[in-house]
């Protein structure tokens, strides 16, 4: 187990994170959710802690936990007292070795996480319409299934394939463990040899490195539903991630992002909403913290009696503006003074700091990478975001989303 800790003696309290190098991407064919569900499993219970004990027992000692599962990695954390983290440790180790995957187990929380698909996907067009861009974007790609699962093969999942698959993951040999707080290093390694260091190393199923398909041509949705509300533009690039860009490369790119669309002073902003009054909202994200590929994405909801092709066309003449011609130095230096002080402000959360590191191991990158990024987003210069952006945002690698209200 790889062990990673950021002492922070500000408060008497400490995060753990155990992050496991297993995500949807992971999924076994015809079982996609898996990883997900597993994040559900973990909280189900062990032979010396059964059913819900793990999170009341955290909760009596004044303890916090949750969990969140991505395509590349599924993570675990805790927040206590830091006289509490071998508690802490000593629960999470138990359920790395002992979970309790009986059938009524599996069962009730494979209903558990099909439920909440209806409540978080299928009751909501704009998410449907999402796992349908997604699908599009990555093509063959594991990234192209949802991290939630496909109802269908969810419903597949059982006791033999959790059985497996907890035992081919779930070990200390595919871990990162995270502790951000008042603690010391040897501290950290006494609690850590008396917990951890009791499970086995097991054998893990080799991680999948996957050819990314070439696109011939952009791919363009026109989705109606009667339950969405309003109409949606959207616009997905796959574009490289920090895992696979050139130097610098994905550090314009999330410069490029916050010119774009990052905030109300932003290009998109500015002459969608304010200047044309086209959209009520805005926005352009750069996802790339992944193993793999990473997604560009602008969107835009269109203004009452304003058409999709209207706020696309307009949203086509700002991004051109960025291919065509460095950005201002103004709003250069603006949005890399935010990303800056972001990274800044993350370690006034112990959270957010043990996330920063566990987020950037999980995916290949190492410690260093987290403590340069700010040096290298100040680096970046108007020259490269104008570079990547010509690069980067082509249509041929692009899924264009219409959403809008009417019958299926």
């Amino acid at each position: 187990m790889q062990v990673v800790v950021i002492p922070d003696h500000r408060a008497p309290v400490v995060t753990q994170m155990v992050w496991f190098r297993v995500g949807a991407m992971d999924d076994p064919q015809g079982l996609s959710g898996l990883a997900h569900f597993f994040e559900h499993m973990m909280f189900r219970g062990t032979k010396s802690v059964p059913g819900d004990q793990f999170a009341r027992t955290l909760a009596r000692n004044g303890g916090e936990e949750n969990a969140f599962t991505t395509q590349d990695y599924t993570a675990f954390y805790e927040q206590i007292a830091r006289d509490r983290l071998r508690l802490a440790m000593d629960l999470e180790s138990d359920r790395m070795a002992e979970l309790d995957l009986s059938e009524p187990n599996v069962n009730t929380e494979r209903d558990v996480v099909l439920e909440e698909r209806r409540m978080r996907i299928d009751n909501s067009p704009q998410a449907l319409a999402g796992e349908q861009v997604d699908a599009a974007l990555f093509l063959s790609h594991p990234y192209g299934r949802p991290v939630i699962g496909w109802p269908g093969e969810v419903r597949r999942i059982g006791r033999a394939e959790a059985q497996d698959f907890y035992n081919h993951h779930y070990a200390p040999n595919n871990a990162i463990l995270v502790i951000a707080g008042d603690v010391t290093v040897d501290q950290v390694r006494t609690d850590a040899n008396a917990t951890f260091g009791r499970v086995a190393a097991r054998p893990l199923v080799p991680r999948v490195e996957c050819a990314q398909p070439v696109r011939l041509g952009e791919t363009r949705l026109a989705v109606a539903d009667p339950n969405a509300k309003v109409a949606y533009f959207s616009r997905d690039y796959r574009v490289k991630s920090y895992a696979e860009a050139a130097p610098g490369q994905a550090e314009a790119l999330d410069v490029l992002a916050g010119l774009l669309g990052g905030d109300s002073n932003s290009a998109l902003y500015r002459r969608l909403v304010v200047e044309r009054k086209l959209a009520t909202e805005v926005g352009a994200t750069f996802d790339g913290d992944s193993r793999d590929d990473g997604k560009f994405t602008i969107y835009a909801i269109p203004a009452p009696g304003v058409s999709l092709e209207a706020v696309e066309r307009a949203s086509d003449d700002v991004i051109a503006k960025f291919v065509n011609a460095p950005p201002a130095a103004a709003e250069l230096a603006r949005v890399k003074t935010q990303l800056v002080a972001s990274a800044i402000y993350q370690r006034d959360s112990q959270y957010a700091l043990a996330s920063a590191y566990g987020q950037a191991l999980a995916i290949g990158l190492t410690i260093a990478d987290v403590q340069s990024w700010p040096q290298r987003i100040n680096a970046v210069t108007a020259q490269d975001v104008r570079t990547n952006a010509a690069s980067s945002l082509v249509r041929r690698e692009s899924v264009t989303l219409f959403l809008k209200p009417g019958p299926k």
